[in-house]
């Protein structure tokens, strides 16, 4: 079972801002995450053990403070700024190559493209794994073998939560990379321009679950309208445990 009372959480831009280069394992939790985590062991175990997480979500944030956490977020962090942090940040390193892992090959085209535009400079490396409920051994040792061999200055990983936290982390060791690697899902659709993200002003205002819900109902509602009840039941029940 995965507490938020214990986690390590990124407390706000300017923290995630000052994290170190090297070598490091960037995830993200919300409300969705949490919630599976209840009963998915093994997802528990990847949050917990990366080195950093973000709270995409104002749901954690305000947990967070109500359960009077180790870790006291300001503010959410969605998957979107970290991409958009780490891709500018890697636009002062010449000759940068950033590698997209994961998705199918029609987004990852449009990534490709939209890179082009936006970073003219980063070479970029693109790999779709197979889809599949799971993967070979064959299927595991060759995603290592691409990403070893592209060898990339910003590694991001979009397979859709629990399994890219999952697969990251259980073949963390295997990576021989030197730098970032952010698990950021959905992110992959939104940069491509195959999903759309909730206008700033839900945004600012912690309403872009409602967006999306509004957006997908039949897809969604038990994500949202299920899973917020799930969730502040899980918090409650952390609150009171001792």
């Amino acid at each position: 079972m995965l507490t938020l009372k214990t986690l390590f959480i990124v407390e706000s831009r300017e923290q995630l801002e000052r994290l170190p280069q090297g070598k490091m394992l960037i995830n993200t939790i919300n409300a969705h995450s949490y919630n599976t985590a209840q009963k998915d062991m093994e997802f528990a175990e990847a949050l917990r053990g990366g080195d950093y997480l973000i709270p995409d979500g104002a749901s954690i944030v305000k947990a967070c403070q109500w359960l009077k956490a180790s870790s006291q977020p300001i503010e959410r962090i969605a998957g979107w700024d970290l991409f958009v942090l780490e891709m500018d940040r890697l636009k002062t390193q010449p000759h940068s190559k950033v590698m997209f892992f994961g998705s199918s090959e029609k987004v990852l085209s449009l990534i490709r493209k939209q890179v082009a535009v936006d970073y003219p400079d980063f070479e970029v490396v693109t790999y779709s794994p197979p889809y599949k409920p799971e993967f070979s051994d064959e299927d595991n040792q060759a995603m290592v073998h691409a990403i070893n061999t592209a060898n990339p200055d910003l590694l991001w990983i979009g397979m859709t939560a629990p399994k890219q936290e999952k697969w990251a982390y259980k073949h963390w060791n295997e990576l021989n990379i030197h730098c970032h690697c952010g698990t950021i899902g959905a992110v992959f659709d939104f940069y491509a321009g195959t999903a759309k993200r909730a206008p700033l002003w839900w945004q600012q205002h912690s309403l872009e679950w409602l967006f999306r819900f509004l957006m997908e109902p039949r897809r969604m509602w038990r994500r949202y309208v299920v899973g917020n009840a799930k969730f502040i039941c899980y918090i409650i029940k952390e609150r009171t445990k001792k």
